[in-house]
């Protein structure tokens, strides 16, 4: 025994035009701060980067300095004592000239000119160990001037994106439009392509559910109602559609693309809408919107 249909509810009065534009500024300026605050966060996070370098390299270029004073020190104490050597051994030799023999000359002006050699090597090491320690700072100090040129890149680079989003999603919710429901009913805005499903979305003023519906024996289930595909007319862009919802069926004949078909169940005070944008043969692909405030009629 097939099931008696249903008659649509008697159309309600459309709501006041100020409220649906109120709910409309909210739902952008909601999204606008939520984007908003994802954007300083960003921003938070990439300043204590910043910081975090600035801080390495000070502590590097610290500890190097360190390090260089330390090894100067030592280097001088050794030179001094080298120097100290020198001169003595250039003192002993020049006050025992006349006393020494030929070998013990020979002997004095060979150590004094070894000691000189090394000497002369020490200051060479000195010289090149602080070149070494002043091109490694440079290096670092370079390093991490590129770093923070990469992370104020990318800081940039996340006001540029977030900017281009907001710009898209002030674009797109301006494209959204309202129309008249088949129950004669206000509807809510209405998408009519991916890019407008997506911004009607993340307006969050309903709940939306997504469909692909083909044409088969069994209901499928969309939301909390369920759909049977009964008839596509591809050519005229025309469909007929089932909906079943608090165990009553309502047929849907022969409705327009991106047209807001609209029920009512026993769990909101606003109509459901369900809008078709594009229909194939025995395929429809659409989405659902349901209000977010559940309540008993």
């Amino acid at each position: 025994m097939s099931p008696s249909p249903i008659y649509p509810q008697p159309p309600q009065p459309p709501p006041q035009r100020s409220g649906l534009l109120t709910a409309l500024v909210a739902g952008a300026v909601i999204a606008l701060v939520a984007a908003n605050i994802y954007l300083y966060v960003q921003i938070d996070h990439v300043r204590t980067d910043v910081a975090k370098v600035r801080e390495d390299l000070m502590n590097q270029v610290s500890n190097l300095r360190d390090m260089s004073s330390v090894t100067a020190t030592t280097h001088k104490a050794h030179l001094d004592t080298l120097k100290q050597e020198l001169q003595s051994a250039r003192e002993q030799a020049s006050s025992q000239a006349r006393s020494l023999s030929s070998q013990a000359k020979q002997e004095a002006t060979a150590r004094a000119e070894q000691l000189a050699k090394q000497i002369q090597d020490e200051e060479a090491k000195v010289q090149q160990r602080v070149s070494t320690e002043i091109s490694e700072v440079k290096s670092t100090a370079a390093a991490a001037n590129t770093k923070i040129a990469d992370v104020n890149a990318e800081v940039g680079g996340v006001k540029t994106k977030q900017s281009q989003i907001d710009t898209d999603l002030q674009k797109t919710i301006a494209d959204l439009r309202t129309a008249r429901g088949d129950l004669g009913v206000q509807s809510g805005l209405i998408a009519t392509n991916a890019t407008e499903l997506s911004a009607l979305k993340r307006l969050g003023e309903r709940n939306i559910f997504d469909f692909k519906l083909g044409k088969t024996k069994d209901r499928q289930k969309v939301g909390d109602v369920q759909l049977l595909l009964k008839k596509t007319d591809p050519k005229k862009n025309k469909f007929t559609i089932e909906v079943m919802a608090d165990d009553k069926i309502t047929e849907k004949k022969d409705k327009n693309i991106n047209e807001p078909v609209q029920f009512y169940t026993s769990k909101a005070r606003q109509p459901y809408e369900l809008v078709v944008n594009s229909v194939g043969k025995d395929q429809i692909v659409g989405y659902l919107a349901t209000p977010k405030e559940q309540a008993t009629r």
